[in-house]
């Protein structure tokens, strides 16, 4: 059985594309980014592991979901799963499907194994983050990383991934707390000072 393993999930946002969206950060990373917003995620050890099928079925349980935004880690070095995962979705509900990866999408093109994932996917974001590269813009990381439209569902909403205001949420967990999104610039500082106050 190919198993997904995640890092962590948020069942409901509106902060990584457009409406409401169950996000999903995958565990392992095969890039290290200087200023990586998830530095605890690129270990390629394991998280939780999970059927995609099982993972597919909460998803689908979740009242007005308008779509899936998959991050990581990397996405990609879980395409088989990922695949899996994508296609229960979408033999149950035509939902969104967004995806980050730091591989360019040429170079996932070169990688048979990838393709039929390619295939269900609506918008992938790609590229490596460049830290000296953010334009505080966006869904996006740096404006080196392209949005691909893999097909026209979000084509009308296309300038919200490159220009829109950037904003996060906090979802308060018992003994944590999960950031949601794009942080704009100074966000952390900013929340660091808060939290002392």
């Amino acid at each position: 059985m190919t198993l997904l393993n995640i890092a962590e999930i948020c069942p409901h946002t509106r902060t990584l594309g457009p409406g409401n969206r169950f996000v999903i950060w995958v565990q392992g990373c095969s890039f290290n980014c200087p200023g990586c917003i998830s530095p605890e995620w690129i270990p390629q050890t394991q998280a939780t592991l999970i059927d995609p099928e099982k993972l597919g079925n909460l998803i689908l349980s979740q009242p007005n979901l308008d779509g899936i935004t998959v991050s990581g880690g990397e996405p990609m070095l879980q395409a088989i799963a990922l695949t899996k995962l994508f296609q229960h979705l979408r033999n149950h509900r035509d939902i969104s499907i967004i995806c980050y990866t730091g591989f360019t999408l040429d170079e996932i093109r070169t990688k048979a194994d990838i393709i039929p994932l390619l295939e269900l996917i609506d918008v992938i974001i790609d590229g490596q983050y460049i830290a000296s590269l953010n334009d505080n813009q966006g869904w996006r990381g740096s404006s080196n990383q392209n949005i691909h439209f893999l097909t026209p569902r979000h084509l009308p909403q296309s300038a919200l991934f490159t220009t829109k205001k950037r904003d996060v949420e906090l979802h308060i967990r018992n003994d944590s707390a999960l950031m949601v999104g794009v942080p704009p610039h100074g966000f952390r500082e900013d929340f660091k000072q808060a939290v002392k106050l």
